[in-house]
């Protein structure tokens, strides 16, 4: 059935490595394998034993993975002998058509290495067709004078099979007026005649009835049957005759349909409807007689379709030329078609790997892929090529196959798939190209590290903090896909000890979202580092590594701290002494404190809350030095009190108090005895529901002897001209006492002030209708708290019992208005931070000496003095 050129090679000539090189020089070495099978082989049936004609083992088939490849697989290897094996049923006339030989071209293609092998199988025919007739019923007509040895030309029958399968004879019944000849033309069809073997006469018979058989090669032989119906005529005794007897015309395959191809002629000597000729195709197949149009009273041949050289090469055909008389003759007609550059290249891709490790190295094969062009010649010839700008290359194989490969490296990252688009031209002129693309996807690997968006990352994160908030995103990116791209987040050093790290900070491993796990104290942490991982899912695995410093910003959450005064231990306060000749501008001592913040926040400064002595002492703003604003004056108390309070500069300020205690003396025995006789402070808050009870006494009290005053001076006035009222406007009408500083409306008392003289000079009074201002000056007595009016001069001692009343009411009314303004005044909170603050207000100690006429009141001041200190001095 076949064989191959591994059978045919001496034994001696496979060495040890010749076993090992022969599948790669097999096609260049042998050529293609051939075989040879009849057609019509039944499913499975054996055409060779491939393997053993490659020279491969069973295993080695089966681990290179031996297979064939063609346009329509009619054929298959079995995987356990290695046999080639019909897988479908095989019809020559179906396959190759009209063709005399018929083949069959398959490729065997082998892996690790990849190989190609070329085979060709062989149709042989096989009588599977009978002949057949145009026509079961064939009418002639025949004019009684035609001579013995007359002929007429039979339309011949078909049989697709070829060679000793086609038609071999032609027989008719017994007949004695007709015999038959058997003609062979030039390309050794056959074809029936009838000859005349002795005259005819209508008269004796009109019609003569045959049954022509025509018999093929094959054995059994296959046969068909026509039967001929002769009908005779009156005399044609010459028949048509053609300029040619074979014409014979080429083609191009591009002729459009419709066109004249051939024009045949044929001549008659006969005269009238004898010399009448017809033309008719005949012995024609029909796909012929489809394809071209005979004109029958010219004998004009057309072609009904284009042509096709890849589909037929040549047409042969049989023109009858007929006479009105019935006689005939025939010429053949032989149409080449030349071949044109009309069909494309194709590109078949029999194998792909389009899936490639972007770490393949140069040089790995691709794809594998063969070129078709169904021109003939140079129209047939093709050439491929790619784009060069990529990193594959195709490299030329073997009977127009091809092999793509890879000749650079591959980064998915940069390119993740190319689009190869592969050109084939043929040689034709003009050429013709066609193209096809593959898509090559490159296939991920771990080759990329993560990496951070910031080289490295500074937060700013205020303290006090509530603990799990989110305080930064450190954020990172890989290239690479899935696992190989996928990133977890972890903290792998700090600045802090291991052990607290966890109570500090934590991080997100999916999002890389840090968390504080506790509030932070600036004052206790002011800042710290962190280095970050951020690490792939690949194998190996790649991480990348930041650091993140954490400034932890300061809030306004400590309030300033005295260092100095302090008290001691036994909570006594300690004092500071002033020698009582010091200059203005003399540092007494200085407030120092502390802040725990920092920045803004830690910015103090020092303001006077109460002093004894207002202008005595000026503060430093920022230093806290405090320092003589003027000198000692007389009337200056020895001992001062300042109560000094310290403000932060945040929002909002906190505040601390320091309570300063200045001693003037100009050594320390000057101040012992006053220090050791210092009174035990009493309650204020006791002393004051005192000072209110004994207050709203005293009015009622004053009130009730303002009455009686009054009813007595009006009754002693009207009895004695001497004891009267003074001039209009000397009674006064005192108006409300308000106290210092008081904003929530007057007193719900007056008072009328009337004092009885009984001289004879004219008494002026001092008005104290208005309340009593800060700077105004009066008269006042020697008892604290009087209000003396002046009279000219003259001494009003002189009227004891005018200056003994007026003493004694203006000093009871001076001591409730005194009480009571100082309880309309707030009082002071030492430890208030940030608080509006009132300073309270207090009369000015009484005055001291003697002389009445010449002393003169400080009223009202706008003093800073503790309570606790009230009327010293």
């Amino acid at each position: 059935m076949g064989g191959s050129c591994a059978q045919r090679r001496p034994a001696g000539l496979r060495q040890v490595l010749f076993p090992l090189l022969l599948p790669l020089f097999y096609p260049a070495l042998c050529g293609p394998i051939r075989y040879s099978i009849p057609e019509e082989l039944a499913k499975g049936s054996v055409v060779g034993n491939l393997a053993k004609d490659l020279g491969l083992s069973v295993l080695d088939m089966s681990a290179r993975k031996l297979r064939v490849s063609a346009e329509k697989l009619h054929f298959s290897i079995d995987a356990e002998s290695g046999d080639l094996l019909v897988k479908d049923r095989i019809d020559r006339e179906q396959i190759c058509k009209e063709r005399r030989r018929c083949e069959l071209q398959l490729e065997a293609v082998m892996e690790n290495p990849l190989n190609i092998f070329h085979i060709i199988v062989v149709i042989e025919d096989v009588n599977d067709h009978a002949p057949q007739f145009d026509k079961k019923e064939i009418h002639l007509e025949i004019f009684e004078s035609a001579s013995a040895g007359a002929r007429i030309s039979l339309d011949p029958a078909t049989d697709p099979d070829i060679n000793i399968n086609s038609i071999k004879d032609y027989k008719i019944n017994s007949n004695p007026y007709f015999s038959l000849i058997v003609r062979v033309n030039s390309d050794g069809g056959k074809y029936p005649e009838l000859s005349l073997e002795k005259p005819l006469d209508r008269e004796e018979q009109r019609s003569h009835s045959l049954i022509l058989t025509a018999l093929d090669g094959g054995d059994p032989p296959r046969s068909a049957t026509a039967h001929i119906e002769l009908s005779v005529k009156d005399a044609n005794d010459n028949p048509p005759v053609f300029s040619k007897d074979e014409y014979r015309i080429s083609l191009s395959e591009n002729l459009p349909p419709g066109s004249p191809v051939l024009q045949v002629t044929a001549t008659d000597q006969d005269e009238g409807v004898n010399a009448e000729i017809n033309y008719y195709f005949r012995s024609t197949a029909q796909s012929t007689r489809h394809m071209f149009s005979l004109d029958e009273k010219t004998g004009m041949i057309k072609n009904n379709q284009s042509f096709d050289f890849e589909d037929v090469e040549r047409y042969t055909m049989e023109v009858e030329a007929k006479d009105g008389g019935g006689l005939s003759t025939q010429c053949k007609v032989i149409i080449e078609i030349l071949d044109e550059n009309d069909n494309s290249p194709e590109i078949v891709i029999t194998s792909l790997s389009d899936h490639i490790l972007e770490n393949s190295p140069p040089g790995m094969v691709v794809a594998l892929f063969k070129t078709r062009d169904l021109d003939f010649g140079g129209n047939g010839e093709v050439r491929c090529n790619i784009e060069t700008d990529i990193p594959f290359k195709i490299y030329s194989s073997s009977n127009n196959y091809y092999k793509l490969v890879t000749v650079g490296t591959l980064d998915r990252e940069q390119t993740p798939e190319y689009n190869v688009t592969i050109v084939a031209t043929d040689r034709g002129k003009p050429p013709l190209s066609s193209s096809r693309t593959i898509t090559l996807y490159v296939t991920d690997v771990n080759d990329n590290a993560p990496v951070f968006d910031q080289a490295s990352y500074l937060v700013h994160v205020a303290e006090n903090n509530p603990p799990g908030v989110s305080i930064a995103q450190v954020s990172a990116s890989d290239p690479d896909l899935g696992l190989n791209g996928h990133i977890s987040y972890s903290i792998v050093a700090s600045d802090l000890e291991p052990p607290a790290l966890s109570s500090y900070v934590s991080v997100n491993a999916q999002s890389g979202v840090v968390f504080a796990q506790r509030a932070f104290d600036h004052e206790q942490l002011r800042a710290f580092e962190l280095t970050l991982q951020a690490r792939d899912h690949g194998f190996p695995a790649l991480n990348a590594n930041v650091s993140l410093r954490v400034l932890v910003g300061d809030r306004n959450d400590n309030a300033p701290r005295v260092l100095y005064p302090a008290l001691d231990p036994d909570g006594s306060a300690f004092f500071d002494m002033v020698p009582r000749a010091a200059e203005p501008g003399y540092l007494v001592t200085k407030v120092v404190a502390v802040d725990a913040d920092s920045g803004h926040n830690a910015w103090l400064s020092y303001h006077v809350l109460q002093a004894s002595e207002p202008g005595l002492f000026s503060l430093g703003l920022r230093t806290g030095e405090v320092c003589t604003a003027r000198a000692l004056g007389d009337r200056d108390a020895a001992r001062q009190r300042l109560l000094v309070a310290v403000r932060d500069g945040g929002q909002p300020p906190l505040s601390a108090t320091a309570t300063l205690h200045l001693v003037f003396a100009d050594n320390l025995q000057e101040i012992l005895p006053d220090l050791s006789d210092r009174p035990v402070p009493s309650d204020p808050q006791a002393e004051l529901q005192f000072y209110l009870v004994v207050a709203l006494a005293l009015i009622s009290v004053l009130f009730l002897l303002a009455v009686i005053l009054a009813i007595a001076l009006r009754l002693r006035g009207s009895l004695s001209p001497t004891w009267g009222c003074f001039q209009p406007g000397l009674c006064v009408k005192s108006g409300p006492v308000v106290p210092p500083n008081y904003s929530e409306g007057t007193l719900p008392y007056s008072y009328n002030l009337c004092i009885a003289h009984t001289g004879t000079k004219e008494l002026n009074f001092l008005k104290c209708s208005a309340p009593l201002h800060s700077n105004e000056d009066m008269i006042c007595s020697a008892s604290p708290g009087a209000l003396i009016p002046s009279h000219g001069g003259e001494d009003l001692t002189s009227h004891p019992e005018t200056l003994t009343s007026v003493s004694f009411s203006f000093l009871t009314l001076s001591a409730a208005v005194h009480l009571l303004g100082e309880k309309t005044q707030p009082e002071l909170n030492p430890d208030s931070q940030g608080s509006n603050y009132t300073k309270p207000h207090k009369p000015a100690a009484g005055l001291q000496g003697s002389s009445l006429q010449n002393l003169r009141c400080a009223g009202y001041r706008d003093t800073l003095q503790p309570q606790k200190e009230r009327g010293t001095g």
